[in-house]
């Protein structure tokens, strides 16, 4: 079988002989782990199932309303199924929230007011936040135009600078944020215990203190959620780990019932919350999604071994270390040439079961600095739970690779990289 999966590669995918034996010696480094893998996924699985049965959900759930969305019962339990596997109070869990992004803008503003001081205790976060708060881009509706402070806490050795944090605590310090996940940086995703060691010392300090995780890519990852371990309010997206390569679009904002209830008075309007808004049908894959979640996340975590054994054979520095304990779906590559990105990225968009065809380019993303380059032939539009790469064209050059449904389409697409780079003269085996 493994002769005929190589014929496959080999002549409808075009890669070369030697670049399939050197991926398939390759995955010997990462069988040890994928047994642990397996175990997260299992009880995850089972977290996700609970929760469904605890809500008694029913098949009539998946009808929708129109015009105001009042006594939607199915979006209700979407919430509820939502608040009992992250652990929480309450959840607001909406088609209508556009990206994470867009779900972190909702808490901010929900929750900060003129005069209340933000501090990201992980130094900076992602260029879209940043446009957020205001440090970078148009100031037009930002945090800091509307009159919220605004301060960053660096990490120290990669790690959150918790003597730092409780340094920078002002009288009025209203909100401390945690980005979990690499996003576009050098550094691995913090681990659950990590979060939960800084929250304990900041609540010693000032319990009134919020604390909100932008959770994006982490979700499954781990037994654990950082709303485990004391978070109080916590943020993601629908079209990345949680929805499971199903959801069509939204977000998802989790926490302490007054805080979900204040940032669901920002979603619409004060008064109205949670009770109004459509779900346009989405219920259903919604529901579907986040039940293969567990699933769909354990397969892009062997994806991104995959890809860190064979890059880390060919000598590029990797983040995180295949080692490292893992707490997003997310690797990092660095390929230390824009050539290099280009045909990495080329190779995942030839990869894909949409769009395979067409060559990504270097593009103005809104709401990033750089140009970025985006390999994502998905079947949901910038879905990166699917097979997808990405990176900002700046120094040092790091491709960022999630995501993937299945473990043997992540496993094309790392064959499909490294034989562009090998044909072009960019690495030798």
């Amino acid at each position: 079988m493994e002769n005929l999966a190589t014929d496959i590669l080999s002549k409808r995918f075009g890669i070369e002989k030697e670049i399939i034996e050197f991926v398939n010696d390759s995955e010997k480094l990462i069988l040890d782990k994928k047994e642990e893998i397996g175990k997260i996924r299992q009880y995850n699985q089972y977290k996700v199932l609970s929760a469904m049965q605890e809500v008694r959900l029913t098949s009539t759930d998946f009808n929708w309303t129109t015009g105001y969305g009042y006594g939607d019962i199915g979006r209700d339990k979407v919430e509820e199924i939502y608040s009992l596997v992250f652990n929480t109070e309450d959840a607001l869990v909406r088609p209508t929230i556009a990206s994470g992004t867009h779900a972190l803008a909702l808490t901010l503003s929900g929750l900060l007011l003129p005069g209340d001081e933000l501090i990201y205790i992980t130094g900076s976060p992602y260029d879209t936040l940043q446009q957020v708060i205001g440090t970078k881009g148009r100031p037009e509706g930002t945090l800091i135009e509307l009159g919220v402070k605004y301060s960053e806490v660096p990490l120290k050795d990669n790690k959150i600078d918790i003597e730092g944090v409780i340094r920078a605590i002002k009288p009025n310090t209203k909100m401390m944020a945690i980005q979990r996940s690499t996003g576009y940086s050098d550094r691995r995703a913090l681990t659950i215990e990590e979060i939960e060691k800084a929250v304990t010392a900041i609540k010693k300090v000032n319990k009134d203190i919020i604390i909100m995780v932008d959770n994006c890519y982490g979700e499954f990852v781990d037994y654990r959620e950082p709303t485990d371990v004391g978070v109080d309010i916590m943020a993601g997206s629908l079209i990345k780990n949680p929805g499971g390569g199903l959801a069509l679009s939204g977000g998802y904002i989790v926490g302490k019932k007054e805080l979900v209830e204040r940032v669901a008075n920002r979603s619409t309007a004060p008064g109205l919350g949670k009770d109004t808004g459509l779900t346009f049908g989405t219920t259903r894959t919604t529901l579907q999604g986040l039940f293969l979640a567990p699933h769909i996340v354990a397969e892009a975590v062997k994806g991104a071994l995959l890809v860190a054994a064979v890059y880390k054979r060919l000598g590029f520095e990797i983040v995180p270390e295949l080692d490292d304990k893992r707490s997003d779906i997310i690797q990092a590559v660095k390929l230390l040439n824009r050539e290099r990105v280009y045909e990495f990225c080329k190779g995942i968009q030839e990869a894909s079961a949409v769009d395979s065809q067409f060559t990504p380019e270097a593009w103005d993303m809104p709401g990033y600095e750089d140009k970025v380059i985006m390999a994502a032939g998905g079947f949901i539009e910038g879905s990166s739970i699917e097979l997808s790469a990405d990176g900002p064209m700046r120094e040092p050059f790091f491709a960022y690779y999630q995501g993937g449904l299945t473990y043997d389409h992540c496993k094309l697409g790392v064959c499909k990289s490294l034989s562009n780079l090998y044909v072009k003269g960019l690495v030798q085996l």
